[in-house]
């Protein structure tokens, strides 16, 4: 009977299990998969919460962007020169795509576009920022597109068709170089421009008023939130910002005067700029050759498109704007440097020749064989060379250099197409040290009393020149913009003597009345005052002289300035570009 307790006493003391370290170390293992699990949902929760948060909206949450209309664009009359066409666009979700249905879609696109898939993949990988927005892949679809597209819809998850706005310029090529174009952003462009709310498939004025008033014409994009179901079908709209269009704008352009320059240059190389001289308002600009701003809306420019756009004569460069010597335009300067600097009396007579040697350099006139004995007048009237040869020996190339500077050669005008616009060149001893190594010479201030030698100018700049004479002796700032201001706030007085002026103004009106511009001189029109110019040029070995003409009128008050100019014409100003002007002077008056 004693034994049985020894033998329980015994079991209970011999037990092991829940004794010693093993307690403790179940429960730290359970007290540290606690903490692991707990750490784990505060990571997941708190952390990356946000980021799962975003993932999981962004499989049910579809933003279609809704792309702002460009403002229009018109010319001083109201009249239409840039508006919006309303194009199918298709668009395509990434996030509704695996590999594995990519596979069916991609060449299936590839093919009903005509675009390679290696294209479309392209656009896909830079839109990965932002995966749940509709990502455009092909602009302009035409009829067969859409058809096939609509037959595929079911081979085709997440891909929609959408119409969307789309540059439209009605004149074409007549307004191309004023107008500019706009284009879809290039990757490079949208590195720049992220900062200012561009994304891709965004549209960009490229050049002219286009890109010079960008921020204006733009515009703000909107959209709207959709949540949608698994298959990508919409359920209901969570918001939405309405698109704002960009502001229009007009335009200091008169259309009819426009198409009456585009008329007027023809086939010829060159450019026409019309001013207001009162105030710099551009009437017209026209540069050739010229191309159709509308092929850049589409999504891919063929061949064809490019070859007229990239051809030998350079058809996307302005030459309005573009530099070229300004021929015997600029014995305008000549003329001011001379009575300014008081080294010459107005009522001065000097005997012209058929040459003249100066320098040990021959320099020879026009015609070969002098007129006789002129004054500022008769040698504006004739263009004398030989007579503005003793001009600028006497006065100095340092005076003449200044006052070139004075009526804004050398520099660009203010015009808005900052990017575009040369600003010529206006040579001096420091320049000719660092381009030929030699110092400036008598013979250079001779050679650019005349507008020829290394002197630069554009057609918009000596638009300006001649605007001097025209209103009294002010420098005025071209610009497009249409605006109230008094044309005191575009323009700055070079202080010119009145005589000065009157003398100016005397020799302009005798070119048109008895000199090199009397094919300007018509009983039907008001009087014109103008010069003629003939720029020494080459193309390779041949010369084919520039011709320029200038113009403006009426004379005694003039409302309108013309510059003609034709490049590599090989005829004079006189025969060449004047009756350009002529043609554009009787439209503007008969209109009138």
């Amino acid at each position: 009977m004693t034994i049985l307790p020894s033998l329980l006493s015994i079991t209970k003391n011999t037990r092991t299990v829940g004794r010693g370290v093993q307690s403790t170390f179940v429960i730290l293992f359970t007290l540290l998969m606690l903490s692991g699990i707990g750490a784990r949902l505060i990571y997941l929760q708190i952390i990356e919460g946000k980021n799962h948060r975003i993932r999981a909206e962004s499989n049910r949450i579809r933003i279609i962007p809704k792309q702002p209309e460009r403002g229009n664009i018109f010319d001083r009359n109201g009249k239409l020169l840039a508006s919006t066409r309303y194009p199918r666009s298709v668009y395509l979700w990434p996030m509704a795509h695996t590999k594995l249905s990519w596979s069916v879609v991609g060449p299936r696109l590839a093919k009903i576009l005509d675009t390679p898939q290696t294209d479309i993949e392209k656009i896909l990988e830079q839109s990965a920022v932002n995966p749940s927005s509709l990502i455009r892949i092909s602009r302009n679809l035409n009829e067969a597109q859409v058809t096939a597209l609509k037959e595929y819809e079911n081979e085709l998850p997440g891909v929609e068709i959408n119409t969307e706005a789309v540059r439209y310029y009605p004149h074409g090529q007549e307004l191309a170089h004023i107008l500019g174009y706009t284009r879809e952003i290039t990757a490079e462009q949208l590195e720049k421009k992220k900062v200012e709310g561009y994304r891709l498939g965004d549209v960009m004025g490229q050049m002219g008023v286009e890109k010079a008033y960008e921020k204006l014409l733009r515009g703000e994009w909107g959209g709207q939130q959709v949540e949608v179901d698994g298959s990508g079908r919409p359920l209901r709209v969570l918001g939405s910002k309405q698109a704002k269009a960009g502001n229009d704008l007009h335009l200091t352009i008169d259309l009819d005067m426009q198409m009456a320059a585009e008329k007027a240059l023809g086939k010829r190389n060159g450019a026409i700029v019309a001013i207001d001289p009162k105030n710099g308002a551009v009437l017209a600009m026209v540069s050739h050759p010229t191309f159709n701003p509308n092929i850049f809306s589409k999504q891919k420019l063929s061949q064809k498109d490019w070859e007229t756009v990239q051809g030998s004569g350079h058809p996307l460069v302005n030459r309005a704007i573009s530099a070229f010597p300004p021929a015997s335009t600029f014995k305008i300067v000549t003329t001011t440097a001379a009575l300014e600097s008081g080294k010459f009396a107005p009522d001065t007579v000097l005997q012209t020749y058929g040459s003249l040697t100066i320098g040990g350099t021959r320099f020879g006139e026009w015609n070969h064989a002098g007129f006789g004995p002129l004054g500022f007048v008769g040698a504006m009237q004739w263009s004398s060379d030989t007579f503005f040869y003793q001009i600028a020996k006497k006065v100095g190339g340092p005076t003449l250099i200044e006052w070139t500077r004075k009526y804004g050669f050398g520099q660009k005008t203010g015009f808005e197409f900052t990017t575009e616009e040369a600003k010529g060149l206006v040579p001096d001893d420091n320049w000719k040290r660092k381009a030929w190594k030699i110092p400036w010479s008598v013979g250079d201030t001779v050679n650019m009393s005349i507008g020829q030698g290394a002197l630069q100018a554009t057609p918009l700049q000596t638009a300006v020149m001649f605007a001097v004479p025209a209103n009294g002796g002010y420098r005025v700032q071209p610009h497009l913009l249409k605006d109230n201001e008094e044309a005191r706030s575009w323009r700055e007085s070079l202080n010119l003597k009145p005589i000065t002026i009157k003398i100016l103004r005397d020799g302009l009106r005798k070119v048109i009345t008895e000199g090199t511009g009397k094919v300007l001189n018509v009983p039907s029109l008001p009087p014109i005052a103008g010069k003629s110019g003939t720029a020494e040029a080459w193309r390779g070995k041949v010369k084919e002289n520039h011709a320029w003409f200038g113009a403006y009128a009426p004379a005694d008050k003039p409302e309108v300035l013309v510059v003609a100019f034709a490049e590599h014409s090989g005829g004079g100003g006189g025969s060449v570009a004047a009756p350009m002007i002529l043609e554009i002077m009787e439209k503007h008056f008969a209109r009138k």
